[in-house]
């Protein structure tokens, strides 16, 4: 009897590893992919900050902006402040962020 038990239970380790094998890679795979959309918009607003700052203070806005390519970038004006904001697309995901600086060319 027992030697029947143990032949019908025979691959029920690699069966339950087969499937939790994939949620754990969909799972570590979402998570990577949360470390890197946090990333690119650290990045994103550190980079959309400094050009803020140098559009504001006057320099060519073609060379202030160059850092943010290949992200999607407008610029405007909120009373003094120029603001500055970035967007790309990360997967499904659309990263943007945003940075004024107080206008100085002024």
């Amino acid at each position: 009897m027992r030697s029947a038990r143990r032949l019908s239970e025979r691959g029920s380790v690699s069966a339950e590893f087969a499937v939790a094998l994939p949620a754990a890679v969909l799972v570590l795979m979402l998570c990577m992919n949360g470390l890197f959309a946090a990333a690119l918009r650290i990045e994103l607003a550190s980079t959309a900050a400094t050009a803020a700052r140098r559009v504001a203070r006057g320099e060519p806005r073609e060379e202030s902006l160059a850092a943010l390519q290949p992200a999607e970038v407008s610029i405007g004006r909120d009373g003094e402040l120029i603001c500055v904001t970035a967007a790309r697309q990360l997967g499904i995901a659309r990263i943007v962020a945003r940075s004024c600086a107080l206008d100085d060319a002024e």
